[in-house]
């Protein structure tokens, strides 16, 4: 079953405007299958490009404009699955968009790693990029209404929201997708793009990450624990953030000298992603961190619901070095919002430091009875 995605009516728009669309977003998520029930609604004849294909390849990566013309000769819309891989891809693509302005072009990347070097500069203001994640709740309210949906909650915590996985019943079959979209895509595409020797420190990291959830991570005790320098942890860290399996919240301060802002946390994209590395499909009522599991999906689930509606704001979480903490702020349109993130229901309102130091902040509360308030 195709679940409808959130970007389609966006992504029309900036192609009715002239603008090329770069959709990034990690493999498995459905970019392809989201791309071919886009242009399935577009008007025109469509050519879809695999860029692993040599006689694509070599002409888009040409900067011959006739050979760039004789390709789209008689096509409305160009698809470009993957198109990193093909060298100089951004000068070619200025080729086309400048001297056949009315033909719509799409073109798609599983990481950030080289794709948008090569079109940052080549495409400045003729692009529109996107990001595609994993299924977001906003989006399998397509499938299903809020009760159906909170009906399957502790699935999504423990097995997550790539499409493929949500859309299996069965949970061993669950469990065999999600370890083979971990093992076979996310962290070999890291380790093949950067051509990574050490594979399992790597792995070690993430791991490490997983465990963290909700916390302040050092680098310097992840350089001891891995064995491996300070610039090589940056390093990953990067990798994976680039690859779309972590990103990270920085501190907030703006007042208080006490606030601490060194460390950063990191969440993953999906939830299952998290609970594979760790192995651990356990269910809630045999698990000790149901409380990293729903704050990691509920920072995603946001990260999501932000992303897909073209809202800008910019997130942290808040601390100060006496150990009062929120877990997620939101600055944006001169308005200061902050959450406490929690399971179970509670009554007790955020921290009464934050409110001394912000008292123009909105405090709220995040819990399973509430939830849908802040991700939709």
């Amino acid at each position: 079953m195709y679940v409808k995605r959130k970007l389609a009516s966006s992504i029309k728009r900036k192609l009715s405007q002239n603008k090329l669309v770069v959709l990034f977003g990690a493999r498995q998520t459905g970019k392809t299958t989201f791309i071919r029930s886009l242009m399935s609604d577009l008007k025109g004849r469509k050519l879809r490009v695999n860029a692993d294909e040599k006689m694509y390849a070599e002409v888009l990566s040409s900067r011959n404009l006739q050979q760039l013309k004789g390709l789209v000769e008689g096509y409305d819309i160009l698809f470009i699955d993957e198109a990193q891989r093909i060298p100089e891809i951004g000068l070619n693509l200025k080729l086309l968009h400048d001297e056949i302005p009315e033909l719509k072009v799409i073109v798609t990347g599983s990481s950030s790693f080289d794709l948008s070097g090569k079109i940052n500069e080549p495409l400045t203001g003729r692009k529109q990029i996107y990001q595609m994640f994993p299924l977001s709740m906003q989006e399998m309210l397509y499938t299903g209404n809020r009760f159906e949906l909170n009906q399957r909650l502790n699935e999504f915590l423990i097995y997550g929201m790539y499409p493929e996985v949500c859309m299996l019943t069965n949970i061993s079959d669950k469990a065999d997708a999600l370890y083979e979209i971990g093992d076979s895509y996310l962290l070999k595409d890291v380790t093949e793009l950067q051509n990574l020797k050490h594979e399992t420190k790597l792995r070690h990291l993430l791991q490490l990450l997983a465990y963290q959830i909700g916390s302040e991570v050092s680098v310097n005790e992840l350089s001891k624990r891995l064995q491996i320098s300070r610039d090589a942890v940056n390093n990953y860290l990067s990798l994976l953030e680039k690859a779309f399996v972590i990103f990270r919240l920085g501190g907030y301060s703006r007042n208080l000298r006490k606030e601490v802002t060194k460390m950063d946390k990191y969440y993953f994209y999906d939830n299952g992603i998290r609970n594979m590395l760790i192995d651990n499909l356990k269910v809630l009522d045999f698990r000790n961190d149901i409380g990293q599991l729903w704050e990691n999906f509920i920072v995603s689930e946001r990260k999501k619901y932000l992303s897909n509606s073209n809202i800008r704001s910019s997130p942290y979480f808040w601390r100060i070095y006496t150990g009062a903490e929120l877990d997620y702020i939101e600055e944006g349109n001169e308005t200061l919002k902050a959450w406490e993130i929690k399971y179970s229901k509670k009554t007790k309102r955020p921290h009464q430091s934050f409110i001394q130091a912000y008292p123009n902040a909105k405090t709220y509360y995040v819990t399973k009875d509430n939830y849908w308030e802040f991700i939709s």
